[in-house]
């Protein structure tokens, strides 16, 4: 009975310990449900990677060639989500993932192509912070960079 025990005892420990393990493949399924959620509308598989106090930012040239980073409420980026009109369709294609993770923090840099009603819209790239918090895994901040040309 007592190597029964030592053998339970055993099995769970090493369960609990590859808990806290977070690998590549664990950051980008983050990253495939936050985008899961936003071509389905579902906001609140959305919120479920998300950091309660995400940050969002762009940075892009404007018209002028002037670059410019701007920053955005994650509230009304999800509000957008829960508003648009069943008749668009958004779809961003991520081209790739690379992850980097160091204990308790994680980088995912994700290029894209955004399509609009399927027509081309822009392209860029993402970067994703993730950070373990006390409720797992969460999207911390998300910069992206928006362009319409040298796309390839």
């Amino acid at each position: 009975m007592t190597r029964i025990l030592l053998l339970f005892a055993l099995f769970c420990s090493s369960f609990v310990f590859a808990q806290d393990t977070f690998s590549e493949k664990d950051a980008q399924q983050l990253i495939d449900t936050f985008f899961e959620g936003f071509h389905e509308g579902d906001t609140l598989k959305m919120k479920s990677v998300m950091a309660p106090d995400m940050v969002m930012q762009t940075a892009f040239t404007d018209k002028d060639g002037t670059n410019k980073i701007t920053s955005g409420s994650a509230s009304d980026f999800i509000m957008a989500i829960a508003k648009r009109p069943a008749d668009q369709k958004w779809d961003e294609k991520l081209l790739g993932y690379k992850t980097n993770i160091d204990g308790n923090l994680a980088h995912v840099w994700t290029p894209y192509e955004f399509r609009f009603n399927g027509q081309f819209s822009h392209c860029g790239a993402n970067a994703f912070t993730l950070a373990k918090t006390d409720n797992g895994w969460k999207i911390i901040h998300i910069i992206d960079s928006r362009r319409k040309d040298d796309c390839n």
